[in-house]
């Protein structure tokens, strides 16, 4: 008589799922957080396995995670770009949950203020930005802008497209910032150029440029801090 097979039991290392309701997010590791995203494998590999993949591919590190191109993950048979897609959604959430809370409820009283958002929100840029910080007569952010994206060595910001958006968002001051992936901090000349002649403009339009700030993941350099603005 031919035996039924039996079927086994998924460990509790192998059920992410139940494990969050058990025990909470905190206890889970990166891999099996990965793998909810992931929702389910396919018929050769669970998703735990996939996830672990994908970990490896980065090698094991959630920063490199959130750097790579949706189209890598993609690549990893199972996971495709649906599910890449899926991940890089829930990077970039935690991305601006960090973000956040500064931009919207903390006055900007100092540089080191504007540095932590700037080196939350930028982490991740391989390129070189360029980005506008629109302040109100309470020095409150109204909105954010990344005005141009450049290469590896550099971007070119226009006057003309910052100070119009600052008349558009009723902005009284502005914080001038962009980051160097090469993690220099040093302006170079062609940034000390740009930021006096942005004051300038600014100041035309009775708009007050209260920064210019350069970040890397080493720190952070401010103009007025250096007395340069």
């Amino acid at each position: 008589m031919k035996a039924s097979a039996q079927k086994s039991t998924p460990l509790p290392d192998d059920r992410p799922r139940e494990k969050l309701y058990k025990w909470g997010c905190e206890q889970l590791s990166d891999a099996e957080l990965l793998a909810l995203l992931l929702q389910c494998g396919n018929k050769q590999r669970s998703a735990m396995e996939l996830a672990s993949e994908l970990l490896a591919m980065a090698k094991h590190n959630l920063s490199e995670l959130a750097r790579m191109h949706p189209l890598q993950m993609a690549r990893i048979k199972g996971i495709g770009k649906a599910r890449a897609a899926q991940v890089m959604a829930a990077l970039e959430l935690g991305r601006r949950r960090h973000a956040g809370p500064p931009l919207l409820k903390t006055q900007v009283c100092k540089s080191s203020d504007i540095a932590r958002f700037l080196q939350i929100s930028l982490q991740d840029r391989q390129q070189e930005v360029f980005g506008v910080l629109y302040l109100n007569r309470a020095n409150r952010i109204n909105h954010f802008e990344i005005v141009s994206e450049g290469g590896i060595t550099g971007t070119v910001a226009d006057p003309r497209i910052i100070l119009k958006k600052a008349l558009e968002q009723n902005a009284v001051s502005i914080i001038v910032c962009h980051n160097h992936p090469s993690g220099n901090l040093q302006p170079s000349r062609a940034d000390e150029q740009l930021t006096q002649r942005l004051k300038e403009a600014a100041q035309l339009l009775d708009i007050h440029m209260l920064d210019h700030v350069i970040v890397s993941e080493q720190g952070y350099y401010s103009f007025a801090d250096e007395g340069l603005i």
